[in-house]
């Protein structure tokens, strides 16, 4: 499987990204562990965590996704074959929340310990925290780069215009940059980063990781009514796609992987892997059966006609 560079950084990621937020969530640690090494037979050599996951789940506190994630890395002995990319700046409670050069110095040594590794690959903010200037920040992340801790950092939920500021401030100060964004992305949620953020990260060649590739696993064609999502973990954010606009993708999806004798799944992710200005779309998987879609994605090469027939059902 051929791997991309992430922005300017040195990092080289798979086509595709395991999201780890399924991890100690939705499966356990041992279907985590048969994903994990799915993925990576699979070539998939890229996943994304966060300190928070899962803090939303009752009795949980936040580091599940971390701590399954060392556990594996420690028993396969495979870290130098992966790529972790990690975030912070959500509230873990305790007053632990923002992105301050102090917040920052303590978050990064929690998710090494959870995560049992010495260095991060790529360090994110998951969120903008405006109290707290620019200029700290990314101060902050590059004393981890300079103490060996992190080799990248990247951003996830900024705006535009913020993003914009964060590139100028590293460019005049001479500080670390963000190498990737994170953004909200997929068939039937494209106007934000195609409008706001689109422009920014092709201008400053940064690398982009969009999570929600699936829309909560709508553009799955698992969810064709509102029965299909009741009783499921992500059912209540999958109700707003069933509407006239969504019911089109999911035709056109089922159309395109007719013609490629594939799935639904696939073909969404395959769009968007085939967008210049995406780098590594983020997708989770919780058994092995799914992880197999993902990788076929990687390998899945939609014609001109196939992308102007997705853009066309899914235009804003």
């Amino acid at each position: 499987m051929k791997h991309r560079e992430l922005g300017n950084s040195s990092l080289e990621v798979s086509p595709l990204c395991i999201g780890g937020n399924v991890f100690g969530w939705t499966i356990d640690q041992a279907a985590s562990f048969r994903v994990l090494d799915a993925a990576l037979d699979g070539g998939l050599n890229f996943i994304d965590t966060a300190d928070m996951y899962s803090r939303w789940v009752e009795g949980h506190t936040g580091g599940e996704s971390e701590t399954i994630i060392g556990k594996w890395l420690n028993q396969n002995g495979k870290r130098d074959q992966v790529v972790i990319a990690t975030k912070l700046g959500f509230d873990m409670g305790n007053g632990k929340k923002g992105l301050s050069k102090a917040r920052i110095t303590q978050a990064v040594d929690e998710s090494l310990s959870r995560l049992q590794t010495d260095v991060i690959d790529l360090y994110q903010a998951h969120t903008d925290d405006q109290e707290t200037p620019l200029e700290e920040t990314l101060a902050a992340f590059g004393d981890l780069i300079k103490a060996g801790k992190v080799k990248a950092i990247g951003a996830s939920n900024y705006t535009g215009p913020r993003l914009e500021a964060a590139l100028q401030i590293s460019a005049t100060h001479g500080l670390p940059k963000y190498e990737s964004l994170q953004p909200h992305y997929n068939l039937v949620y494209r106007k934000d980063y195609e409008e706001t953020l689109e422009p920014v990260c092709r201008t400053h060649n940064v690398g982009v990781i969009p999570y929600y590739s699936l829309a909560s696993g709508f553009l799955s064609g698992k969810y064709r009514s509102k029965a299909d999502t009741e009783g499921k973990a992500r059912g209540g954010g999958v109700q707003q796609y069933l509407n006239d606009k969504g019911f089109a993708v999911l035709k056109a999806l089922d159309e395109i992987a007719k013609a490629h004798k594939s799935r639904p799944a696939v073909v969404s992710l395959a769009w968007l892997i085939a967008r210049p200005s995406i780098t590594s779309p983020i997708a989770s998987a919780t058994s092995v059966e799914q992880l197999e879609d993902l990788v076929a994605a990687t390998s899945l090469q939609l014609s001109a006609g196939d992308i102007e027939q997705l853009n066309a059902a899914s235009a804003y």
